[in-house]
């Protein structure tokens, strides 16, 4: 029996002490690793073991950490983490106290720059890359590996735009695997998959036409002939672009076979790769396939309806509507703000436009919403999937900052359903054409009401703009919730026997608020609690602040929400406890009163 070698790794330090023809058994290590661990904690499976190659080989050739090495993304770090130290606690991966599923600066010295959204990796390694020039260091490598779809971004082009015009000691590394989360769009896919194949763009090459000097494509699982190749990109200076061709979820049938799923499966048999079953009976709809069925459904009796997501259409669920009217669903790629503009572009030809966004990845077209549209109050429906903490993925991911980024716009209507069915009127709403943009933020995860699909289709209700609904009186305090985590003070009240002094008003519209109810809860109460699962820094609760301000209110007004801080990974519930919004806590401070 072998030694097993992985087990005596601890950094690429040990890794550079292993003879070159002992790589390929640390591959299969490494990748029963990835695979053993997150069959129990779940995660990101399959980006990580198509790059586990690559990854051992980046760390055998160069000298991390001096040599900078970024992970576009971080899908794909695991094995990169597994190899710098953090082995023996990869089991906390993406939990509470835990080390984050993304790389992250301050968790270790081997993760350059810390990512979670995409297509930042050639900009940062270029910054790096110049500034070592200025301090007069040639030798450091500088390397980003960036993959087919997240290369397709803007903002990646516009690295690789600055990069050729520099000498700086820059590896671009595309790892090409024809998926991001979803299947990879575009015409430079198909560009990519042509060079692959061997065809004219070979000879007509664009990244050589950048001035990088490129080489590839190789087999990005062929460990030696990865090793040979960066050893001599190692001696070359300036600009280099490395194309290696990998399969997402190498090793793992099922995840080579249903890449989209193992994406991130959840829990499965790590000997045989099957799921493990979830008992989907009378559970509640998730919210994304409440959006994604509604939007079907609209757009079957609408003509001018168009759904338009940025590279998510699984998660998002818009994929109902590309199975069934793919003239009329478009993914645009990891392309946020072309998504935002190209929307707006629509809606002034009379398209009603449905552009499904998560939440966290609309600030990267903030630009847009505010120029493009808000400015033309142009009637976009923006849809913000996984609004509010969104657990394991952490501080990358939690859709916490739009009520208060949105809020100060001006014509923007910013709305946040409390249940399944208030989405799905909002969304009905929404299609009668409004006079101005609207967003609506709805959480991950599932909804309400259990019973909820077979009725899913009725007849739904028209929203009125701007007003809120007394849920429960009250005497003493009156407690102003805004989305579904309007939820939680509705179960503390009744674990509390509903108390005769707690009143609870449901506010969906942050933006324009129900100002004539407002004044009477004013005029009645002289305690208030807001409650959002957004930061409380320009958010509802401050809209309620700068209500009572401006009518000279002097009530005292206390705030529940995400504090003034970054939220790490964990469980909703484990976080929404830590920021005092959960159930429990919500009991204690209500008890108070």
């Amino acid at each position: 029996m072998s030694i097993n070698l992985l087990s005596n790794i601890n950094n690429p330090t040990d890794l550079r002490l292993l003879d070159e023809g002992q790589l390929p058994q640390v591959a299969q290590e490494l990748r029963d690793f990835i695979i053993d661990v997150v069959s129990v904690k779940e995660g990101h499976l399959g980006a990580s073991l198509g790059v586990v190659e690559l990854t051992i080989a980046l760390h055998y050739v160069f000298d991390t950490p001096n040599d900078l090495l970024i992970w576009d993304v971080g899908h794909q770090a695991y094995g990169h983490k597994i190899l710098t130290e953090r082995r023996a606690n990869f089991h906390t991966n993406r939990q509470l106290d835990g080390i984050s599923g993304f790389p992250k600066r301050s968790e270790s010295v081997y993760d350059a720059f810390g990512v979670g959204h995409s297509s930042t990796s050639i900009s940062a390694a270029l910054g790096m890359a110049i500034a070592s020039n200025l301090k007069g260091d040639y030798s450091k490598q500088h390397i980003a590996v960036i993959g087919d779809a997240s290369i397709a971004s803007g903002m990646a082009f516009e690295g690789l735009n600055h990069a050729g015009v520099t000498d700086a000691n820059l590896l671009v590394i595309l790892n090409d695997n024809a998926i991001g989360i979803d299947p990879s769009v575009g015409a430079l896919k198909k560009y990519l998959t042509a060079v692959k194949e061997g065809k004219n763009p070979r000879q007509n090459n664009m990244i050589k036409s950048l001035n990088f000097n490129y080489s590839g494509p190789i087999d990005g699982h062929d460990i030696t002939a990865v090793v040979k190749e960066l050893k001599r990109l190692q001696k070359i200076k300036g600009p280099k672009f490395l194309h290696v061709i990998t399969t997402k979820g190498k090793g793992l049938q099922q995840a080579e076979q249903n890449q989209v799923q193992y994406h991130a499966p959840g829990k499965f048999d790590a000997m045989t790769g099957e799921l493990l079953p979830k008992s989907e009976e009378n559970l509640p709809p998730k919210y994304q396939d409440v959006f994604g069925l509604t939007v079907l459904d609209l757009a079957k009796k609408n003509k001018n309806i168009v759904g338009i997501t940025p590279a998510m259409p699984s998660g998002s669920s818009l994929k109902f509507m590309m199975d069934e009217l793919p003239d009329r669903a478009i993914d645009v790629g990891i392309a946020e703000q072309h998504a935002v503009t190209l929307a707006a572009g629509m809606v002034t030809q009379g398209m009603i436009v449905f552009c499904n966004i998560y939440s966290t990845f609309l600030q990267r077209a903030y630009d847009q919403v505010i120029h493009d549209v808000a400015l033309q109050n142009l009637p976009v429906i923006f849809c913000l999937d996984r609004a509010g903490l969104v657990g394991e993925d952490g501080a990358t991911h939690h859709g916490v900052f739009d009520l208060a980024y949105l809020r100060c716009i001006p014509n923007m209507i910013v709305y946040s359903p409390r249940n399944e069915i208030e989405l799905q009127n909002i969304l009905y709403t929404a299609q009668l054409v409004l006079n101005n943009p609207i967003a609506i933020r709805y959480p991950r995860g599932r909804g309400q009401i259990v019973d909820w699909k077979s009725r899913r289709f009725g007849t739904y209700n028209k929203i009125e703009i701007g007003k809120s609904e007394c849920l429960k009186k009250g005497t003493k305090v009156a407690v102003l919730s805004n989305g579904t985590i309007g939820n939680n003070v509705t179960s503390a009240l009744e674990k509390m026997n509903n108390p005769e002094g707690i009143a609870h008003y449901d506010f969906p519209f942050v933006k324009p608020l129900d100002e004539v109810a407002l004044h009477t809860i004013f005029k009645e109460f002289t305690t208030i609690i807001t409650i959002e699962d957004g930061v409380v820094k320009g958010g509802f609760g401050s809209a309620i602040l700068e209500f009572a301000s401006h009518n000279n209110y002097y009530a005292k007004i206390h705030i529940l929400g995400i504090p003034d801080e970054f939220i790490e990974q964990g469980t909703v519930a484990q976080l929404q406890q830590y920021c005092k919004i959960d159930v429990k806590s919500l009991e204690i401070i209500f008890s108070a009163y």
